[in-house]
């Protein structure tokens, strides 16, 4: 097994907590940062702009992604201007469509061909892969964030997809795959084994990287010792 520090795909940590992205700034296995408005929310962020501008002057040299808020597409774009334009390292997120199932290709191609970096967000499908990687051919650098995470929890195998994606942005050479809300550490050595440029992760699947490797006796011991404590502090009695 791989140590996370060997890995190819690059580490990105998901959240909007400053402390807690700081921390993990300080980890050189930690290449990059993503946000959403649904993270800020959980967070407590009131005001984006002081937020992500606070973020950014703390950590100016790894990839951030912040996402627009609009769901209207000329107001979605004016966002994903000036967000763009607080620092280099920003990745605009703009998501696959609006509320009203409405793709947001066009704008995507015209933010990627002035030069600012998106990261297209709440993907699904390959249809919408081969969409998103036709509107950002040829421009600035990308990402594209497909929700494997999602699609496993419909019950599809997310790695074929996730695999077939990979050759669809192939000639883009500007373009990388984001394996997106992923739900275990094992999604980490998945994305890994195909080759996938990003996956981001959680605080809850991070706090896990220290399992990896573990002896699984020793974790057995570990899990017996766990269950014989509770039941001990319970004061359960037959």
């Amino acid at each position: 097994m791989k140590r996370i520090e060997d890995l190819n795909t690059k580490l990105f940590a998901d959240g909007a907590d400053k402390a807690a992205m700081l921390a993990l700034y300080a980890k050189p296995y930690i290449r990059g940062f993503t946000t959403n408005p649904t993270l800020m929310r959980k967070a407590g962020v009131s005001d984006y702009e002081a937020f992500a501008r606070d973020v950014l002057a703390a950590i100016p040299d790894r990839p951030i992604s912040l996402e627009v808020f609009a769901d209207d597409f000329a107001e979605m774009a004016r966002q994903a201007r000036k967000i763009g334009a607080w620092a280099g390292n920003v990745y605009v997120k703009i998501p696959v469509t609006n509320t009203r199932r409405e793709s947001a290709a066009a704008v995507v191609r015209d933010l990627s061909g002035d030069g600012i970096k998106v990261n297209v967000t709440a993907i699904l499908t390959l249809d919408q892969v081969r969409e998103m990687a036709c509107s950002l051919a040829g421009g600035a650098p990308a990402c594209i964030s497909v929700f494997a995470g999602r699609i496993a929890d419909t019950g599809r195998d997310p790695v074929p997809l996730m695999s077939e994606a990979l050759e669809v942005i192939g000639p883009h050479p500007q373009i990388e795959l984001i394996w997106a809300s992923p739900r275990e550490l094992l999604n980490i050595f998945q994305a890994d084994a195909i080759g996938c440029h990003i996956i981001t992760a959680t605080a809850d699947i991070l706090k896990k990287l220290e399992l990896v490797g573990k002896d699984l006796g020793d974790y057995s011991l570990d899990t017996v010792k766990m269950f014989y404590e509770d039941a001990r502090q319970s004061g359960f009695r037959l």
